[in-house]
């Protein structure tokens, strides 16, 4: 009997996280859901579970490398990790450059930066061993082209990019893939709303007058869809946005 192939995906308490763990264990894989919110996570392995897939929760700090470690040595090898979708990260603040807290600009840099080398680093053995792994950086747009009042998480999602660019120069001729998913625009339950410090009003101008931002689910299909390409194909870099954003700061709002 066929091992079943684990998909690890981190920050799958809610958002492109979520979506991104139904996606994938509706493509067959054993999704272990990692993420701080203990009850959230395991809401979602018991939804998943109920559905026929299969699923398991693991609460994780992804910057707690003590913690990351231990997490890597519970997966036991009986099934091949086959996937790693580094999703934890965010937004804290819209301030300037001038006025920015350096304790944001640190712990962004420690989740969307540090947390994604402590789960890669863990699992990277795993991943090689399994002979066919694929690596997923979820970055962004932000890693991509600056904006004003975003230096801390544009400095932390050039960050990532970088992470995931080097990579896969240091181990091409392995049985890993490195893939980025740079997603633009997505309207999530929680992402501005963090950002803003739980500031509704602020967060839903975001999205203001945009027709169709992305959801969650768009971003979990293109997850899904890279990491179930045949094994010779990477997809090295894939920036999605929604059809009324052409950049981070050209956006077509309907009044």
């Amino acid at each position: 009997m066929t091992a079943t192939p684990i998909a690890v995906v981190t920050g799958a308490s809610s958002g492109i996280g979520a979506a991104t763990a139904r996606s994938l264990a509706g493509a067959g894989y054993h999704v272990v859901l990692t993420a701080r919110r203990k009850d959230r996570v395991e809401a979602l392995a018991t939804e998943l579970t109920d559905a026929g897939h299969r699923a398991t929760a693991h609460p994780l700090d992804v910057t707690d490398r003590a913690a990351v470690d231990a997490f890597a040595a519970s997966l036991d090898g009986s099934e091949p990790v086959k996937v790693l979708v580094n999703n934890a990260g965010g937004a804290l603040g819209a301030d300037s450059v001038a006025t920015g807290d350096p304790a944001d600009w640190r712990q962004m840099y420690e989740v969307n930066v540090i947390g994604t080398l402590n789960l890669t680093q863990a699992l990277l053995p795993a991943l090689t061993a399994s002979g066919d792994g694929t690596v997923v950086v979820l970055s962004s747009t932000a890693g991509h082209g600056t904006y004003e009042g975003g230096a801390g998480y544009v400095a932390a999602k050039h960050g990532a990019h970088v992470l995931a660019e080097t990579l896969r120069l240091e181990i091409v001729g392995t049985p890993v893939r490195v893939v980025e998913i740079a997603p633009g625009m997505v309207k999530t339950e929680g992402f501005a709303t963090t950002r803003f410090r739980g500031d509704t009003e602020k967060a839903a101008k975001v999205y203001e007058g945009v027709a169709d931002p992305l959801t969650a689910e768009d971003v979990a299909d293109t997850v899904t869809w890279a990491v179930t390409r045949p094994a010779h194909v990477n997809i090295d870099l894939l920036i999605v946005r929604p059809r009324a954003q052409a950049s981070n700061t050209k956006v077509h709002r309907q009044h």
